[in-house]
């Protein structure tokens, strides 16, 4: 719910009672989807993944201004057990983050075929 709301918010900027009780509602309203149960600890290695990838996005780009990266190449990256489509979604996000790295596609074998761009 606090994500929705959060949604929310971004989208309206809008911090009114109003708009706070129809986000609220709109946010309880929303369908829920409980098939998939991520642990605890899958969502605070995924906020340790946010905490590293920040930083890195922005050394990334600084050194991709300065030392061109003409090499490309495109891997198979493997993922750790089966992950929840939410957590997939926000794997993706934060390769695709980072300036060096974009994912082409998600195999349902648990793999990320990730595109590189390298220095030589």
């Amino acid at each position: 719910m606090i994500l929705r709301l959060t949604i929310w918010f971004l989208l309206t900027a809008n911090l009114s009672v109003e708009n706070i009780i129809i986000g609220i509602v709109i946010a309880f309203l929303l369908p829920r989807s409980y098939t998939n149960s991520e642990t605890l600890r899958d969502w605070l290695q995924a906020a340790g993944k946010i905490a590293v990838t920040i930083p890195q996005a922005y050394m990334e780009a600084f050194e991709m201004l300065f030392r061109p990266h003409n090499q490309e190449e495109i891997i198979m990256e493997r993922i750790r057990g089966s992950r929840s489509p939410r957590l997939i979604f926000l794997d993706v996000f934060l390769i695709t983050f980072t300036p060096k790295t974009i994912v082409l596609k998600y195999h349902e074998e648990g793999y990320y075929e990730v595109h590189h761009v390298r220095r030589r």
